[in-house]
């Protein structure tokens, strides 16, 4: 069955363009036009992806990004026309996976969902929890105050489930299969946005920060190291 991709966008000629290319890719598209009618049917169509303008009438995208985050982990990629780097890191705290500035490629969109919709299984790969196998167990890390299932793509941090967006997972579970790598914002971009990546070095900055508000709750728990103008590596014990 074709992926579904909310479109949330307000000019006709953008969402013509988006419906053209979507569909050429072979998925299936439904448009909103305003933040208010973008949030009601996300609610009721479930979709793999949005596609979210930040300049909307009468419910921006900023809002309705941090909508959408209070209920769902649907992947986001924003777009503005707007070239401040504040409304960037703004979009990117709120929990938007990617930005695409305007005017954009087709192409370059298009490369940017399949990337995205690439690290997320579908619901019809997940596996039941009653039916986990031994092997399912053996894709679980275990840290101390700190477990990750990479098949259910779950985190749980002093036992508790927290709930981290498709790209804050992505980083984590790549850091926390190699404890002590050091990985440089460059190979962090190309592990989990593809090779194909054209954002910048402080994207991961922001998402890493938001990453260790959900996960580093008290003094002693510290995972994630800075590593001075390289990058980051996930480590058991430790201070940044």
């Amino acid at each position: 069955m074709a992926q579904k991709i909310l479109i949330i966008e307000d000019e006709e000629g953008i969402i013509h363009l988006l419906n053209l290319y979507l569909k050429d890719a072979g998925y299936l598209t439904i448009v909103a036009r305003d933040g208010a009618d973008g949030l009601a049917l996300h609610a009721r169509e479930h979709p793999d992806l949005v596609v979210l303008d930040i300049m909307l009438p009468a419910i921006d995208g900023f809002e309705v990004c941090r909508r959408i985050r209070a209920w769902s982990q649907t992947p986001i990629l924003m777009l503005t026309a707007r070239s401040a780097e504040d409304d960037r890191i703004n979009g990117l705290e709120l929990g938007a996976d990617d930005y695409l500035l305007k005017p954009f490629s087709p192409r370059e969109l298009v490369s940017r969902v399949r990337a995205i919709l690439r690290r997320i299984p579908s619901s019809q790969e997940a596996t039941p929890a009653s039916k986990a196998t031994k092997e399912d167990e053996k894709s679980v890390l275990r840290f101390p105050g700190l477990s990750v299932d990479l098949l259910a793509r779950r985190v749980e941090v002093q036992g508790h489930e927290v709930a981290l967006t498709p790209t804050e997972f992505d980083l984590l579970a790549l850091m926390a299969q190699s404890p002590d790598r050091v990985f440089t914002r460059e190979i962090l971009m190309n592990k989990v946005w593809g090779y194909d990546y054209l954002g910048d070095g402080h994207t991961i900055d922001v998402h890493i920060s938001a990453l260790r508000k959900k996960i580093e709750a008290g003094e002693q728990q510290r995972y994630i190291k800075t590593v001075w103008r390289v990058g980051y590596r996930f480590e058991i014990k430790g201070t940044r």
